[in-house]
């Protein structure tokens, strides 16, 4: 394994709950921190959840749910990421609340650790000449949900170190991960395309073509996805697809990335998706998907 030992999460949601599975099945000290504590205490609910399905399921000894449990500590004190080899951030996509977050963990830990962004629409030198180490900033972005996909973006900011890049490769693979390596442009590879594509289908909605369930049904039939584009929005939750718009348009002017206005009807009305049980679908709980 790397020399990377601990590595902490900043960003209980979805994607860092996500995230500190994959960090904490493949060995690592997992720290998830979240300036919420119910955010935190629901990742770790969540976490314990899909472990326990993936022993029901026979893809996980039941001996090691209880040590993968015990790698996993939630904090809400940013001191207690000091002793993080590696941070990753999977926060809202914001540059001010990223250099904000960055900043503030510049002044904890100690000089030899590792950040990274797995923002998926930001520029990865942007970032990181507001972290305080912009040599020891890279960007890896996981794919949704990361304990069932093993896809990992890397991008090299154009202040990042050759040293700084080969030790987050390294760390990716130990997790079981697949990294593929990719230029700090905007969307990278797989948001390039996916978030014009995900509000096609928003529009598609909106246009009143078809309702949310045929799109899903015809997109996973015709092109064999496992999940349809209006189930991932659910996942991925309204809000974020705004911000995810609003970053990506805001650097490519593309019109296909521009939010759809029924995005913005459905946060009004609060239906964000899986975790408020509404979104293009409907759900009867919170529970992390798959296992």
């Amino acid at each position: 394994m790397s020399e990377i030992k601990t590595i902490g999460i900043a960003g209980a949601g979805t994607m860092g709950a996500g995230i500190a599975i994959v960090c904490a099945r493949a060995g690592f000290r997992t720290k998830v921190f979240d300036l919420n504590p119910a955010s935190v205490e629901r990742a770790r609910q969540q976490t314990e959840g899909f472990l326990r399905k993936s022993v029901e399921r026979g893809k996980l000894a039941a001996e090691k749910l209880p040590e993968i449990m015990n790698a996993w500590q939630g904090t809400s004190d940013l001191n207690d990421m000091a002793d993080c080899d590696l941070v990753i951030e999977a926060i809202f996509e914001s540059l001010p609340a990223k250099h904000d977050l960055f900043s503030k963990l510049h002044a904890v830990c100690p000089e030899h650790t590792i950040f990274a962004s797995n923002t998926s629409t930001i520029s990865i030198t942007e970032i990181a000449g507001g972290c305080g180490r912009p040599d020891r900033f890279v960007g890896m972005h996981f794919c949704l949900p990361a304990q069932l996909m093993k896809l990992v973006e890397m991008s090299q900011g154009l202040t990042t170190s050759d040293d700084t890049f080969a030790k987050a490769w390294a760390v990716c693979e130990a997790m079981g991960q697949k990294p593929v390596r990719t230029q700090d442009t905007p969307g990278f590879i797989l948001n390039y395309f996916l978030i014009p594509f995900n509000n096609d289908a928003i529009r598609l909605v909106e246009q009143g073509v078809a309702d949310a369930a045929d799109i899903d049904l015809a997109i996973k039939t015709g092109m064999g996805y496992a999940m349809g584009p209006l189930e991932l929005l659910d996942l991925v939750g309204m809000d974020t697809q705004k911000l995810l718009c609003e970053a990506m348009h805001g650097v490519t002017n593309e019109p296909r990335a521009t939010c759809p206005p029924l995005v913005r009807r459905m946060i009004a009305a609060g239906w964000l998706g899986k975790k408020t049980g509404k979104g293009f679908h409907t759900y009867a709980d919170n529970k992390m998907y798959g296992a």
